[in-house]
C-alpha cells in the first residue's frame, strides 16, 4: 500500500545519513535537487532534474545509496528514477540499479577440504552454494540498436536463447574491436534465457578473473573445487577470453569447456580478434572455439549509430535536437562506448551550464573525446577531389547555381570538410563554398545525412569520395 506523506520523511532520513557520509559539495549539486514523490510496496520514487542525474548517481553513489536505502526502508527497498518533464512531455521513470536483477538457484557443491578460499566463486566446506550470475539489467535485446554491424549477432542471441546448448551455435565466438558491443550482446543472451528458463544457472566471467581465480584454487590447493564449480554452469559466458594467457588456466578451461559441451550445456565466448588470431593459445582449445558459430560484430554505419542515440534519448527522456543528434552520429564513428560516452557529456555539460544542447556545445565536447585521429585534410583538397569525382569544374561548385547535380555536389563537400577535417568550422566551410552562411552548411550537412539514408546511389558517391580522401592521408 502506497503512504501519502511517509515518502518525505523516509527520504529526509537518507538524506541525514548520505549527507555524512559524503562532501557539502557532492550533497548540494547532487542530492538536494532531488524531490521525494511516492513510496509504495518498498519501492521509492525520487524526481531528478535529468536522466544524466541517474546516471551520475548510479556511477558514483550506488553503494551509498543503495545501504541507505535498506537501512531506512528495509532489505526489499528498491529505487526508481522519473526525470522532470521537459517541454511540456510526460516525466519519464528509470530503474534504478538496486532493482530486481537476474538471480540463480542454489547448487549443492561437494567440496574435498573444510577450509581454505575466501574467494567469491569457490567456498569449500559448504553443501549449497548460491552464484550470482552478474548479468547487468541494463544489457538486453531491448536495449540494443540493430544495424548491419550486429544484425547476425543479435539474430543468432536470440535463437540461442530460445533453446541454449541445443542449437548448432555452440560456443557462441563474438569477436570485434573495442566498444562494439560484445559485453552487451553476450550478457543479452543470458538475460534473455534467464526470462525463458528461470531454473537454469548462468554466470558470467571474464578471461581476466578466469585466470586470476584459477591461480587463487591452485596456490590454495583447491582445484577439484574450482572445476566443480564451473562444471555445475547451465550457461557459461566468459568475456575477453584473449586474456586466458597462461597454460594451466587453459587446462582447467580445456576440461570445464568439455564437460559443459558434452552435457548439452551453452558456451558463449568474447575476443577482441578471430579465434585463428589468438596468441599463446593451445591449439585443442582453438579448435574448440571453431566448433561452433563465429560472429564479428564491426563498427556501426551512419545509420545505426543515430538510431543509437535516438533510442537512449527515448529509452531516458533526454530532449536533444535532431541535428545535434545527427551531428553526433557523424563525427563519433569508431564505437558505440564513445557514442554513449558522447551524449552523456553533451548532457553533463548541458546540466552544469544550464544551457540547451546545440551544434556548438556537441562540437566542443567532441574535440575532447573523440579519439579518431583525422588527417591534415584542407578544404579545397576536399573540394578538388568531388570536383573530380563528378566532372564538375571549381567555380560551379562554388557558385550559386542551383543547377541538381551542382548542388548535390556542393552539399556533399561541404559535409566531408565537416566530417573529415578537425575543427573546422561552419562559418569557414561556408565562407569558401562561394560565401554561404553557417546555417546553410548545417543545412546542407543535414540533408546529406537525410538522404544517405534514403537513397542507395547518393550514398554511394559519399561512401566512394570518403574512401578517396582517407587514402590520401596515407
Amino acid at each position: 500500500m502506497q503512504d501519502t506523506s511517509r515518502h518525505i520523511d523516509v527520504w529526509e532520513d537518507c538524506l541525514r545519513i548520505i549527507q555524512n557520509n559524503i562532501l557539502p559539495q557532492q550533497y548540494e549539486t547532487w542530492f538536494k535537487p532531488i524531490r521525494s514523490v511516492s513510496l509504495c510496496d518498498d519501492v521509492l520514487v525520487l524526481e531528478v532534474p535529468t536522466s544524466f542525474y541517474c546516471t551520475y548517481l548510479e556511477q558514483n553513489f550506488l553503494d551509498l545509496i543503495s545501504r541507505t536505502l535498506k537501512r531506512v526502508i528495509g532489505p526489499n527497498a528498491k529505487l526508481r528514477y522519473m526525470v522532470a518533464p521537459v517541454q511540456g512531455q510526460s516525466s519519464v521513470l528509470i530503474d534504478g540499479a538496486a532493482g530486481p536483477v537476474a538471480t540463480n538457484k542454489s547448487i549443492s557443491l561437494n567440496t574435498v577440504k573444510a577450509a581454505g578460499s575466501n574467494g567469491t566463486m569457490v567456498l569449500p566446506g559448504l553443501k549449497k552454494l548460491q552464484i550470482d550470475p552478474r548479468l547487468s539489467p541494463d544489457y538486453r535485446f531491448s536495449t540494443m540498436v540493430e544495424g548491419e554491424c550486429n544484425k547476425i549477432g543479435i539474430l543468432t542471441g536470440k535463437e540461442i536463447a530460445l533453446k541454449p546448448g541445443q542449437t548448432p551455435f555452440n560456443p557462441l565466438f563474438i569477436f570485434g574491436g573495442c566498444g562494439l558491443g560484445k559485453t552487451h550482446l553476450s550478457q543479452a543472451i543470458g538475460n534473455a534465457i534467464k526470462e525463458k528458463y528461470p531454473e537454469s544457472i548462468v554466470f558470467y566471467v571474464t578471461g581476466t578473473e578466469f585466470k586470476t581465480k584459477y591461480m587463487d584454487a591452485t596456490q590454495k590447493n583447491v582445484l577439484t573445487d574450482f572445476l566443480s564449480f564451473f562444471m555445475k554452469i547451465d550457461v557459461l559466458i566468459v568475456d575477453d577470453i584473449q586474456d586466458m594467457r597462461g597454460q594451466g588456466n587453459q587446462s582447467a578451461f580445456f576440461s570445464i569447456f568439455n564437460h559443459l559441451h558434452l552435457n548439452g550445456k551453452q558456451l558463449i565466448l568474447t575476443s577482441d580478434r578471430p579465434a585463428k588470431e589468438l596468441e599463446n593459445f593451445e591449439e585443442r582449445l582453438l579448435s574448440r572455439f571453431k566448433w561452433g558459430l563465429s560472429v564479428e560484430l564491426k563498427a556501426p554505419d551512419y545509420n545505426t549509430r543515430l538510431s543509437m542515440l535516438q533510442s537512449k534519448c527515448h529509452r531516458e527522456g533526454l530532449i536533444i535536437p535532431d541535428e545535434v543528434l545527427r551531428y553526433i552520429a557523424m563525427n563519433v564513428k569508431s564505437n558505440f562506448r564513445e557514442l554513449e560516452g558522447a551524449l552523456v557529456s553533451l548532457m553533463a555539460y548541458s546540466t552544469f551550464t544550464h544551457e540547451d544542447c546545440s551544434i556548438e556545445m556537441a562540437a566542443k565536447i567532441l574535440d575532447k573525446i573523440v579519439s579518431e585521429q583525422k588527417s591534415d585534410l584542407t578544404i579545397e583538397k576536399v573540394q578538388s577531389v568531388v570536383c573530380e569525382y563528378f566532372h564538375i569544374a571549381q567555380d560551379d561548385l562554388v557558385s550559386h547555381s542551383r543547377k541538381r547535380q551542382l548542388v548535390q555536389a556542393r552539399q556533399i563537400s561541404m559535409f566531408l570538410c565537416r566530417n573529415l577535417i578537425p575543427n573546422c568550422s561552419l562559418s569557414v566551410i561556408g565562407a569558401k563554398t562561394g560565401g554561404k552562411d553557417h546555417s546553410t552548411v548545417l543545412h546542407s550537412c543535414n540533408t546529406v545525412c537525410d538522404l544517405m539514408s534514403t537513397d542507395r546511389m547518393f550514398k554511394t558517391y559519399v561512401q566512394d569520395l570518403e574512401g578517396i580522401l582517407q587514402a590520401d592521408r596515407h
